[in-house]
């Protein structure tokens, strides 16, 4: 049941007639999407996904065509949503293993738009790849980026993917059990240049004085675009409420601001379609920081431009007029496009950056040499080019646990943050000897180890059933540890004693996928 005063301003905003079909949509089948993650290793790992995977998603036809491409995010994929054959995409191997995330379609657009920028100076949304051949990998630029409001993680997970392991991911969430929920995401994707951190947005403002490049605003809002995903969603809303997400909205817009580099950009989103939350909170914005403007992106087929008559009639805007450009920021509609309610803005920070990155405080790091139990395992499992290329990162210890530093960037002072997760965490030392982390062996391809057990979908799946279920299985290949493949996607460790392998798949993970 939809509240009325929401159907009101609906029917004010859109008009009867379209109003309608919006009400409409509600009646229809959600859409469903996943996301490849890029991060696992090499493209031919992507034929199995598309070959087996979403054959699998799409046995059944359904209005959508089988595995059809999502336009603004070249690695995401639509799928069917019938589970008649008992198959579910979260629960797969696949997913276990951090081969792809389950995201809505239009939750999408934000992280892609943050993301893109070309080289003609016309700002449209780019290819991703376009993005890291010509931004990071040629120029050498590599980034300082801040996820500000961060969990689950789907747009801190689409960032790093986009970031191709250069540069350092800031992901923040200020409700440590969800700070939690992000930072098993971060694991799962195998990202190693993150910094997750649990702290409220004014603590941020304060340490980090314009130090970031891009920052990523998708603020907690009355969650308007979820009412046809979430029947509990409606139950909760209020004008009130509304009101309430506009003034903490402001809030976080003027803390990011306060932290984006001149010349730098930002992306705000939301999934609500109340203009006090969208047209409003920019217009709101942009009146209190004038050096700050709304960038003209592309848009696909079924976006809508932001509207100044909303703006005007709902969007809450004190003595602040209505943006110039407003029409540039995007809307999403559920009856225009497969995917739910969003709305987004690309803004942009007057002036030139000049300031070099190395003006914070850093963690105190070690070289590979000054941690020989680490150095030992490393020659031991990881192929003679990774160790080669490990050997030259460095590394913060805290006590017996070590993590990796990014390679771009060192990691700020930690001094006072609530931190989830630094860098990759590699593992501990125990007894003079190092136990691997599970989030290390995520991030490592097949190409970077010597020796790993190889399973497939096709030939094994006995055995990757049971790895997953924590149990032990067999398998013939040298003793010690092994990172265990499944179709080339890493997913945990093995300890191989005869043909016996040990499992190490987290206790807390453990589950009966079939």
């Amino acid at each position: 049941m939809l509240p009325q005063d929401f159907i009101d301003r609906i029917e004010q905003m859109l008009g009867e007639k379209e109003a309608a079909e919006f009400f409409a949509s509600y009646d229809k089948e959600r859409n469903h999407a996943l996301r490849l993650n890029k991060l696992k290793g090499q493209s031919a790992n992507f034929t199995i996904i598309n070959d087996k995977l979403t054959d699998k998603l799409n046995e059944k036809p359904t209005e959508k065509s089988n595995n059809e491409a999502i336009p603004w995010e070249s690695t995401a994929r639509y799928y069917s949503s019938d589970y008649e054959a008992g198959f579910r995409p979260g629960k797969h191997p696949y997913h276990e293993a951090g081969a792809y995330y389950i995201q809505e379609a239009s939750a999408m657009t934000p992280a892609a738009y943050l993301m893109s920028d070309c080289q003609n100076n016309e700002d449209v949304l780019c290819e991703t790849d376009q993005y890291i051949n010509t931004k990071v990998l040629q120029n050498n630029s590599p980034e300082l980026i801040l996820d500000l409001c961060s969990a689950p993680g789907g747009k801190t997970t689409q960032i790093a993917s986009y970031m191709n392991g250069r540069g350092l991911l800031v992901s923040n969430e200020i409700i440590p059990n969800r700070a939690k929920i992000l930072a098993e995401n971060v694991e799962r994707m195998g990202i190693e240049n993150s910094l997750v951190i649990s702290e409220d947005p004014a603590n941020l403002w304060e340490r980090y004085q314009e130090t970031f490049h891009r920052i990523m605003v998708d603020a907690p809002c009355s969650g308007e675009g979820m009412f046809r995903k979430d029947d509990e969603a409606s139950s909760h809303w209020s004008l009130e409420n509304v009101r309430m997400c506009g003034e903490r909205q402001d809030y976080i817009l003027d803390a990011a601001y306060e932290m984006l580099r001149p010349g730098g950009r930002m992306v705000y989103s939301t999934c609500t379609f109340a203009p006090d939350e969208n047209e409003g909170a920019i217009s709101r914005f942009l009146y209190r920081h004038p050096d700050m403007f709304i960038l003209p992106v592309k848009k696909f087929q079924g976006m809508s431009d932001g509207n100044a008559k909303w703006a005007e009639e709902f969007g809450e805007l004190g003595d602040a007029p209505v943006a110039e450009g407003i029409e540039n920021t995007i809307r999403l509609w559920p009856h225009k496009i497969n995917g739910e309610g969003h709305f987004l803005a690309v803004l942009k920070k007057s002036g030139v950056d000049m300031q070099e990155v190395d003006d914070y405080k850093a963690e105190k790091s070690f070289p590979l040499k000054k941690l020989p139990e680490l150095d030992d395992f490393a020659k031991k499992v990881l192929s003679p080019e990774e160790y080669k290329h490990f050997s030259q990162r460095t590394f913060i210890k805290f006590k017996e646990q070590i993590c990796m530093v990014p390679q771009d960037y060192e990691i700020p002072s930690l001094k006072g943050l609530k931190v989830m997760r630094v860098g990759l965490h590699l593992g501990e030392i125990k007894k003079n000897r190092f136990e691997p982390s599970h989030a290390w062996a995520l991030a490592l391809t097949r190409d970077q180890v010597k020796a790993g057990v190889d399973l497939t979908m096709e030939n094994n799946e006995d055995e990757v059933y049971k790895y997953f279920n924590g149990e032990t299985f067999n398998y013939d290949v040298e003793n010690g540890w092994h990172v265990i493949f499944v179709d080339g996607f890493s997913a945990g460790w093995g300890k191989v004693t005869g043909t016996t392998v040990k499992n190490h798949y987290p206790k807390g993970l453990r589950k009966n996928l079939r």
